[in-house]
């Protein structure tokens, strides 16, 4: 029953550990969907709220009254083409962060279906944006084409510069433009769009430098004038287009570094989870425990790396990214240095458990040590014939019992070393070699009849299931030395009890037991002649003086094998 309780409260610690990992496991999944939840109610608000302005923008835009010829409504348009592009400017922050959205969603979508609805949405967002854009800047060009055309060259000269002046400081070789993946890809999207509008305004500035050369062949003042401005348009023009073409490397390069970055920062947490789970969920070999050092001390090479990388970016980081980046540093040196932790638990963990198994094999040694001394003397004592002196058997028997009682008191000690054995689930009766193969004094005692049958001696420990050789060793050791011991007792008890009978057969007087067994005859009723016809069983009018012993002691337990062979070796008994 003990073993039963021990195998059942085992399987309750188990699925009690299994139900504890489950509902851990389902309690982190459940957190994650309801933040991918919140994450998917956010972008798809945000979606329509900007697709549905963005479908109303473009039908204002395709609405907008013909550019006249007029120059004061050709300003007056402008300028409410400026304020549109206020508008327009003021949107983009939230374009960008539905954008971001969709994009880290579609990073964590696993499923297909998903994945390409997902996708069709930030493509048709990124289309309508780039649709409306493009019209806008398509207007204002065609605005100041007309306001060119009017003839009032200074407006459009005027136009011109405070274009080119507004964007040389965006341009500009000092501007930041390095940061995390989203944001550079972000600055890299509003480029392209500048270029874009840069192309287009290239055309007004080759018709712009034509009307002047035709304006300025005199010598007037305001021919001259016109010259100079020309000439400080096309000075500022050339160098934007330059600061255009530098920032575009420079875009790229951020971009390359900060995917690099991206890249290293997601592998090195990814890395550190599964380090993570095996420690927490995972079993892990003590073998495998410098392998993990590996991976750890490898990994913190990364993190020095990672680090360094964002420095580098941080030197020239778009200040809308230096808290992002910032961020990512801080957490992967945190990630780091809470597995580093898990890590060192988990290494003194198996240093205690590593020092608790030594400990257990010394002391399993040196219980096989005290085993085999114990077996080797008892052996020693097992080949030294027994004295047929009644006291000095005594003093055999006393020794053998103080023998047996530090037995006894090892059996805490066994049972310590083996606590860590599981117990048999279907535990099968089996015989030890000892009782199948008894001493040849056992053997011959019984077939002679000389000793009454001995009960089974119960073998310790036989329900174990030892999971190392020296457990296996120590179980079958100390059930061979517990056998032999009792072998010995029984051996012991048997000849001192011979001893005894040998006594009492020492004036034994034969007419008075035939006195008795002719008694014994008579009260079953049957005469000697009947008795000894049912032991001649082959009829030949004899009787072998096992077939009298074997009789005997079938019919009666009143006398034992040793005395009926006793009385059938006197010289008077003729059978």
């Amino acid at each position: 029953m003990k073993e039963d309780c021990d195998v059942v409260q085992n399987l309750v610690i188990t699925v009690q550990d299994r139900y504890r990992k489950l509902y851990q496991h389902t309690t982190e999944r459940g957190k994650t969907l309801e933040d991918v939840k919140k994450q998917v109610k956010q972008f798809s608000e945000s979606w329509h709220l900007l697709m549905d302005w963005m479908s109303e923008v473009e039908q204002t835009l395709d609405m907008h009254k013909e550019i006249t010829v007029s120059h004061e409504e050709i300003k007056q348009q402008l300028s409410e083409q400026k304020e549109f592009h206020k508008l327009f400017r003021s949107k983009r922050p939230m374009y960008e962060a539905c954008l971001k959205s969709g994009r880290a969603l579609l990073e964590k979508a696993q499923n297909s279906m998903d994945t390409q609805h997902l996708e069709n949405m930030v493509s048709e967002l990124r289309d309508s944006w780039d649709t409306i854009s493009g019209k806008s800047m398509e207007r204002q060009h065609k605005l100041e084409e007309a306001l060119l055309f009017s003839g009032r060259f200074t407006d459009a000269l005027q136009a011109l510069n405070d274009w080119l002046y507004r964007a040389e400081p965006q341009l500009a070789e000092d501007v930041p433009v390095g940061g995390e993946k989203d944001l550079v890809n972000n600055l890299i999207d509003k480029h392209k769009v500048f270029q874009k509008e840069l192309g287009k305004r290239a055309g007004c500035i080759r018709t712009l430098k034509r009307s002047v050369r035709d304006l300025t062949r005199g010598s007037t003042a305001d021919a001259h004038w016109l010259q100079e401005q020309m000439e400080e348009l096309e000075g500022r023009w050339e160098n934007v287009c330059k600061l255009s073409v530098s920032k575009q490397a420079r875009l790229e390069a951020a971009l390359q570094q900060a995917e690099e970055f991206d890249g290293m920062v997601h592998s090195f947490l990814d890395h550190l989870v599964d380090v993570e789970r095996t420690l927490k969920y995972g079993t892990l070999l003590e073998e495998e425990e410098p392998l993990l050092e590996f991976h750890t001390h490898s990994q913190q090479e990364v993190l020095v790396c990672i680090q360094s990388l964002g420095e580098e970016i941080l030197s020239s980081c778009h200040p809308d990214s230096v808290i992002t980046v910032k961020s990512w540093i801080s957490v992967t040196k945190t990630r780091y240095e809470e597995v580093q932790t898990w890590v060192h638990q988990q290494a003194e963990r198996i240093q205690a458990s590593l020092s608790a198994l030594e400990a257990e094999r010394k002391e399993q040694q040196c219980l096989l040590d005290w085993i085999s001394s114990a077996e080797e003397s008892l052996n020693l004592r097992e080949q030294e014939a027994l004295p047929d002196n009644m006291e000095q058997t005594a003093e055999l028997i006393a020794q053998h019992t103080i023998f047996m009682d530090e037995l006894k008191r090892k059996v805490p000690e066994i049972e310590s070393a083996t606590k860590a054995c599981k117990h048999k689930l279907t535990p099968k009766q089996q015989v030890s070699p000892i009782h199948k193969t008894p001493t040849s004094m056992h053997r011959e005692a019984n077939l002679r009849g000389l000793l009454k049958p001995q009960a089974p001696v119960p073998l310790p420990l036989e329900k174990l299931e030892p999971h190392t050789p020296q457990l296996s060793q120590l179980i079958s050791q100390w059930q061979k030395l517990w056998l032999l011991a009792h072998c010995r007792q029984n051996r012991l008890d048997e000849h001192q009890q011979r001893l005894r009978e040998l006594e009492e057969f020492a004036n034994f007087d034969f007419n008075i037991w035939r006195k008795r067994y002719m008694q014994w005859i008579s009260h079953l009723k049957s005469r000697i002649l009947d008795v000894f016809r049912s032991i001649d069983r082959d009829q030949d009018g004899r009787i072998t003086q096992k077939e009298f012993i074997d009789n005997v002691l079938a019919s009666s337990k009143h006398y034992s094998a040793m005395f009926l062979k006793i009385i059938v070796d006197k010289p008077f008994f003729s059978v």
